[in-house]
């Protein structure tokens, strides 16, 4: 799942429905301060990774020559290369470790910033929202599918990457988020 940043917001709501639907947890500032918690660490998380994307990017471009002479896969090199520096900038590069790191980094900001209660075993709070984080994930490529599918059966053409497509696409993202529970 690659999330784009205005797409985060979706994910803490995901988070944040998942567990306001365990019986077992109370919101006692209730599930928006949760959702905004959420969204935040979420947010750090992603940024973190894009500072690493441009220490990647940057790398390329300082060695763009040797690469063109070495008829180097750049898409291939800029992975070997994000996957080697990421442990040493707090980067995750398997999905499921990541996932539970940040579910572990939102469990203690929710619970020491009082915003859930539980009376359960931790781990079944953390793994509401790793399931969050995982179905998320399973959903993210099929609606984004269905999205592209639906824009190009439109009559009209829409231009990909153009501020109206982008308005559509964000539309039909949330109708379909809608349609499965997860706004």
């Amino acid at each position: 799942m690659r999330l784009k940043e205005n797409q985060t917001g979706y994910l803490a709501i995901k988070v944040g429905i998942d567990l306001s639907n365990a019986t077992f947890i109370d919101m006692p500032k209730g599930k928006e301060a949760v959702v905004e918690a959420v969204k935040k660490i979420i947010d750090e998380n992603l940024k973190n990774e894009r500072k690493l994307d441009e220490k990647v990017y940057d790398i390329l471009d300082d060695n763009d020559d040797e690469i063109e002479f070495q008829h180097i896969n750049e898409r291939q090199l800029f992975f070997m290369i994000k996957k080697r520096l990421a442990s040493e900038n707090g980067v995750i590069m398997n999905y499921d470790d990541r996932y539970n790191d940040l579910a572990h980094k939102i469990l203690d900001e929710l619970y020491e910033n009082y915003l859930i209660e539980y009376e359960v075993n931790e781990n079944q709070v953390k793994n509401v929202i790793f399931k969050a984080f995982k179905s998320f994930g399973d959903a993210y490529n099929e609606i984004d599918d269905i999205v592209y599918k639906k824009i190009k059966r439109m009559d009209r053409e829409t231009v990909i990457g153009s501020y109206d497509y982008e308005l559509l696409y964000e539309k039909l993202y949330q109708e379909e988020l809608a349609k499965r529970g997860m706004l």
